[in-house]
């Protein structure tokens, strides 16, 4: 016999079998009536899942080509608040007990169902009766007897919890449930829409049921949407209070993106873009606790512990630590001044983001980088209590020096309220200054006070409304941009040659002392003094911290003097304009008292006999009485008659 007409012997074989079977099947059809099948379907499913469901339609038997019960219309729970409503519930039956004419469900397909989980402010749901039910059919005697598979087909899943302004549809939900039959696990696979984004997700739990009567059993937890993707390993029970226990791992592109996916407020600033974390996991009740977290954002690592507290007001509070820590991200959307680096910026401060959540977190890291800045071994505590923020420097090595202090902002529908107390010590002035104020100007080491508090929309509006203190003390530095000293000297040997170009080089001082107090945007100059080895300066005034100018006078003076026995050289003068860029002018009155030619001539305008005497030395040398100055009456020509 040959392969080939084996092969065809087989095929003979089976269409025999097919075609037997078929036989078979259609006559049990005949045999069987269609209202005990479905009276039949109808009983194993009360058997194995313990639930009565409401047939309010018609239903329908198939026995051929295979064996199919659809019963429309389906309803589970109280009529007047249904847990679960299906415009179809089709049990497809499996083959071989049908030809003996016994009736047994292969799965079950939930066609477009409404879940509905009402949740109330006892912690109960329309769903207690029908998961008490679905647990006392969890015996081992009905799990012999169970359907494996159970199948939603585009359905909704709505949960409602009004006393935690919960409000959530879940829809085209396509879901395989592994339903216990021998064994005790459950296991779901499948997808899901929520907020307009598909997740796909799979759980198992070890031990379904002890799971459903809130005992403890393995979990496993996996979702993975465009947005964010979470895994969960453990175990998990609600008896008496939720608890669950295990490892849990997320990650997203961006945490801003995820957590608007979430419903949360969008977060002020910029960053929070990559994240990644990993954690041990502890849940009590409402808190969430984190222990050996390992985070990622933007690029920083860190280590620690975190725990979130989701009862009443959400509480997020932790320690973590980090070797190296990046805030550029967050601070680059913050415009102190406009693109000019010349004016404060008006752009409306917004920190919407931040009135959802308190917030207390404490970091520390080896190193930080702010934009320009390079910053030391840092440690800082972060408060958020109802949309008022306090952040508490404990210690920052930065500027080559050391910060300390606190800022406070705190949210209000017309603007910010800012208080800030810092304290920099033995820092480099001119990059402290620069980076913080714009102030380029001052060189050396230092200490600054600051306390100041303003109110406004925009760091403009704060600037018009700031008060407070703010003290320097420098030592050995310069003042760049001007050389006092040159000017001083070129002006004591010739008072009216000019003050030329003076703004360039650096006047070089052993200290350098400043004391400001400030009222609504205007700073008051209580004390300021620059005091050299060649020159002393003292000055007084004040400054519009609005518009950034100047309007101060002072007094310059050299030391020693230049010939000994003599008073040395002091030149008041004046500094106005704008704080990037002053001008600073001398007084032009001393510098002609300075000047013995010159000196007359400022006096002529003061005493007659000087004004007599220039008119003689200019009619002496032009011969006549000069253009623009009138004799006396005494001395002057008879007119002349016509």
């Amino acid at each position: 016999m040959t392969a080939s007409t084996g092969l065809k012997r087989l095929g003979f074989i089976l269409l025999a079998v097919l075609a037997a079977g078929a036989g078979v099947l259609m006559t049990a059809g005949l045999l069987i009536s269609a209202d005990s099948v479905r009276d039949q379907a109808m009983a194993e499913i009360r058997a194995v899942t313990g639930l009565n469901p409401i047939l309010r339609g018609q239903a329908s038997v198939s026995l051929f080509p295979s064996g199919t019960v659809s019963f429309a219309d389906v309803v589970l729970g109280d009529a007047n608040r249904p847990a679960l409503t299906a415009e179809k519930l089709t049990a497809r039956l499996r083959f071989f007990p049908l030809l003996i004419g016994r009736v047994e469900i292969a799965d079950v397909a939930l066609v477009r169902p409404n879940i509905a989980i009402d949740l109330d402010g006892n912690g109960q749901s329309n769903w207690s009766g029908l998961i008490d039910a679905l647990a006392r059919s969890q015996k081992p005697a009905q799990r012999t007897r169970a359907f494996a598979e159970m199948r939603i087909d585009n359905g909704t899943i709505v949960v409602r919890d009004p006393a935690h302004k919960v409000d959530e549809t879940v829809r085209n939900v396509d879901l395989s449930l592994a339903w216990p039959s021998i064994s005790k696990s459950f296991g779901a696979t499948g997808r899901f829409v929520w907020h307009d984004e598909q997740v796909n997700a799979s759980m198992t739990l070890a031990d379904f049921p002890a799971a459903i009567t809130g005992n403890r059993s393995g979990l496993k937890l996996r979702l993975a949407g465009a947005p964010m993707k979470a895994a969960f390993e453990g175990s998990i029970s609600v008896q008496p209070t939720l608890k669950i226990e295990g490892t849990v791992a997320a990650d997203a592109v961006s945490l801003r993106n995820a957590l608007i996916w979430t419903g949360q407020q969008p977060l002020p600033g910029g960053g929070f873009g990559r994240f990644a974390i990993k954690a041990q996991t502890n849940v009590v009740g409402g808190n969430i606790g984190l222990s050996g977290v390992n985070v990622e954002l933007d690029g920083n690592t860190a280590e620690g512990v975190l725990t979130f507290a989701t009862d009443g007001r959400k509480t997020l509070q932790g320690t973590l630590a980090s070797d190296t820590l990046d805030l550029s991200p967050y601070v680059s959307t913050v415009r102190l001044l406009t693109s000019n680096q010349r004016e404060w910026s008006s752009g409306r401060i917004t920190l919407d983001g931040l009135s959802g959540i308190d917030l207390d977190l404490r970091l520390s890291a080896a190193n930080v980088t702010m934009s320009n800045a390079k910053i030391g071994r840092t440690a800082i505590g972060a408060n958020l209590r109802g949309g008022h923020l306090v952040v508490t420097i404990g210690e920052a090595q930065a500027y080559g020096g050391l910060i300390q202090g606190s800022l406070a902002l705190a949210i209000f529908e017309s603007g910010i309220d800012v208080k800030s107390q810092l304290q920099f010590t033995d820092v480099d002035l001119e990059s402290c200054l620069g980076q913080l104020f714009g102030l380029k100007r001052l060189e050396g080491k230092g200490n600054i006070s600051l306390a100041v508090e303003g109110t406004g929309d925009s760091v403009l509006a704060v600037t018009r409304t700031l008060s407070g203190t703010a003290g320097l003390n420098g030592l050995n530095g310069a003042v760049a941009g001007l050389n006092v000293e040159q000017l001083l000297r070129r002006l004591e040997r010739r008072p009216l040659s000019g003050g030329g170009e003076f703004r360039s080089g650096k006047t070089p001082y052993d200290r350098i002392t400043v004391a400001l107090k400030i009222v609504k945007g205007t700073v008051m100059v209580e004390d300021m003094k620059v005091e050299g080895a060649a020159v002393r300066l003292a000055l007084a005034g004040s400054a519009s911290i609005p518009e950034r100018e100047l309007d101060l006078k002072g007094s310059a003076a050299l030391v020693p003097a230049a010939r000994g026995g003599t008073a040395p050289f002091e030149l008041p003068f004046i500094v106005q304009g704008s704080w990037d860029d002053p001008i600073m002018l001398p007084d032009p009155e001393a510098l002609i008292r300075r000047s013995g030619a010159a000196a007359p001539l400022l006096n002529a305008v003061r005493e007659r006999s000087a004004r007599d005497a220039v008119r003689s030395a200019i009619e002496r040398l032009t011969g006549g009485a000069p253009a623009g100055v009138a004799l006396p009456a005494a001395e002057q020509a008879p007119a002349q008659k016509p």
